[in-house]
């Protein structure tokens, strides 16, 4: 059989690509080159775009991690990795959307229909001097520092702030009282996926789904002493499941005044079901009865002061401690205190270039979970954790 040499194939094929992409160039020629966009045309040819930004926001570190004193093991992670799109366009719009590549994503999300992996994808519309408008997957209202600042500074999150629904889709209204204050007016799902999803737990017989699961918040925001002390203040109720409500009180207390950065942030939830799951982890988790617990609240505080040493250096000790009870005895679970944690942190970052994101850290995490009597008794234990991390955080704006 006859055989066509390789070399022969390869320069046919490649001659072949370069007529296909010479026709091609003469059928673009074609094309009028000041053909308008859809934006354009509708708005009559007038500015489009007023600014527009993209960025990959990059955390990553080696971790050495112990267990009541003794190492676990020590390995290199990618904490966060974040692509974020946002701009505005004809004075009036903005958009912002945002996608974490460290999340889980379930294709198959019926209640907003959205992967779990995009945090923003939101539009707004300034619809006046005072009034904004803003609609889609955002920012649910809740207030305090570790809370709402972006996700790439903070090292360790607390309890509470790890395990709420951050980001959910719904519609936001903004009032400026005046340029100092704000209030917002926001209704969201309370959740992006099925009930059963939602609890890492089974839930207790006899517990329905809710028909509106939806969560609304009013949230109030003030600066004063030439915006150096920032408050932000927030109220929210929602429905878990018919009969189980939730409620957040949350507030952020800040003082951010070159060289100094300090917070104190204070968050309350009472749940008709254990959305966190924390009071609900103390059961003994070999005992197949185990279920959502009923009935918890959480608390925690939060305080921090940073200190910028030099354009180069800045220097935080950070510290949160933390409640879990049950205020009304259900099922398996008495009233009472279940679980009081505690964590120190204490964090170097050195900036090589002043006017960029770019950071390098040594940070220090020691971690304290205390579980009360009435948690042992389910076959729980106490424990501490630490954790030693070098890490890298850069912000690299692409436009």
């Amino acid at each position: 059989m006859f055989k066509v040499p390789l070399f022969c194939i390869t320069i046919l094929v490649t001659f072949c690509g370069m007529s296909c992409l010479k026709a091609n160039a003469q059928d673009i020629s074609l094309v009028p080159v000041d053909e308008k966009t859809m934006l354009q045309r509708v708005t009559n040819g007038k500015r489009d775009i007023d600014w527009a930004n993209m960025n990959i926001q990059f955390c990553s570190a080696a971790d050495a991690s112990f267990t009541n004193g003794s190492f676990d093991d020590m390995a290199f992670k990618v904490h966060r990795v974040r692509l974020e799109v946002l701009g505005a366009f004809r004075d009036k719009f903005s958009y912002h959307f945002r996608q974490s590549f460290n999340k889980y994503t379930n294709p198959n999300i019926p209640l907003d229909n959205l992967a779990g992996s995009v945090e923003l994808a939101m539009l707004g519309w300034q619809m006046g001097r005072r009034w904004h408008l803003t609609a889609g997957k955002q920012p649910v209202q809740f207030s305090g520092y570790e809370c709402w600042v972006n996700a790439i500074k903070v090292r360790h999150y607390s309890d509470f702030n790890n395990t709420i629904p951050a980001y959910q889709v719904g519609v936001n209204m903004a009032y400026s009282i005046n340029e100092n204050q704000m209030l917002n007016f926001q209704i969201t799902n309370n959740r992006n996926s099925t009930i059963s999803d939602q609890f890492m737990y089974p839930l207790p017989d006899g517990v329905e789904d809710s028909k509106i699961p939806m969560l609304g918040t009013v949230n109030w925001d003030g600066y004063f002493v030439d915006r150096a002390m920032q408050l932000r203040y927030s109220l929210s109720y929602g429905q878990l499941a018919k009969g189980k409500n939730i409620f957040y009180f949350t507030c952020g207390n800040v003082w951010d005044k070159k060289p100094f950065l300090g917070y104190i942030d204070f968050m309350y939830s009472r749940e008709g079901l254990d959305t966190k799951g924390l009071v609900t982890s103390v059961y003994d988790l070999k005992n197949d009865g185990i279920v959502t617990a009923k009935n918890v609240e959480y608390f925690t505080t939060i305080a921090n002061i940073d200190y910028r040493v030099s354009p180069h250096w800045n220097l935080y000790v950070k510290g949160a401690y933390e409640l879990g009870n049950i205020y009304k005895e259900s099922d398996i679970f008495k009233s009472g205190n279940y679980r009081r944690t505690w964590n120190v942190q204490l964090c170097a970052e050195y900036y090589p270039m002043e006017d960029s994101e770019l950071i390098v850290y040594l940070h220090l995490l020691h971690k304290n979970i205390y579980l009360t009597e009435k948690a042992r008794i389910y076959g729980a234990e106490s424990y501490n954790f630490q954790r030693i991390s070098l890490g890298l955080v850069y912000t690299l704006p692409v436009f």
